[in-house]
């Protein structure tokens, strides 16, 4: 079996600027900060990001430096909260947000990754997060039709890795990792460690590699 280990610099050259990245993590654990880092470097910039939140500026590296060094034009995201730059960057007009609701930020994501068309929820209605959606009434309860969420490339962070791609999380650093390894069109794993094909527990693999198309070595 063909390894999926690759360069940085060969992952970084699937990132180009306009692009639609999913990002996981919460609050940057489970989040390929080091990747996101090297993104940075390469001065990709007027992405797309698809991610839990804004990241906190003070932290050495996170989505938050993407964010504060204006490589980022559009925010799908559930809280920008910890990052005030994010909040100064939305009401100056110079960062697009989309704030989703956390459990149907997940669902989307979800639905992406599963070929569905939405999801219908009553989270959302008669506030601001029902604008410009459609409503439907069911059993005479409003409910919203949220679209599902897709990217041109998720970035995963691992903490253990195959070379088939296979993959294993370190406990809540699972979060949005494997929803977000079926909702894009190409997967790259920071992976902290890497081993031959047949040396992970079967049972322990939380996302199959034919969902994996590269992976970089990155050591925490």
């Amino acid at each position: 079996m063909k390894s999926k280990v690759v360069t940085i610099e060969t992952a970084l050259e699937q990132i180009k600027d306009g692009m639609t990245i999913m990002l996981p993590g919460f609050q940057d654990v489970g989040g390929p900060a080091k990747f996101e880092m090297e993104m940075l470097e390469k001065g990709v910039k007027d992405l797309t990001l698809i991610s839990c939140d804004a990241g906190t500026p003070s932290r050495p590296a996170g989505v938050a430096k993407l964010i504060i060094n204006n490589r980022v034009k559009k925010l799908i995201t559930a809280h920008i909260g910890l990052n005030p730059v994010a909040g100064e960057l939305m009401n100056a007009g110079e960062l697009e947000v989309e704030l989703v609701p956390m459990g149907t930020f997940a669902e989307r994501i979800r639905c992406g990754g599963a070929g569905l068309g939405g999801f219908l929820t009553p989270t959302g209605v008669g506030t601001v997060v029902a604008e410009g959606k459609q409503t439907i009434e069911l059993n005479g309860r409003e409910y919203l039709l949220e679209e599902p969420l897709h990217a041109d490339v998720a970035i995963l962070k691992a903490w253990k890795a195959d070379k088939a791609g296979n993959l294993v999380y370190n406990r809540c650093a699972r979060n949005y990792n494997p929803a977000m390894a079926m909702a894009a069109d190409l997967v790259i794993v920071q992976a902290e460690n890497i081993v031959e094909v047949g040396e992970l527990d079967p049972d322990a693999i939380m996302t199959p590699g034919v969902l994996v198309d590269m992976i970089v070595h990155m050591e925490e």
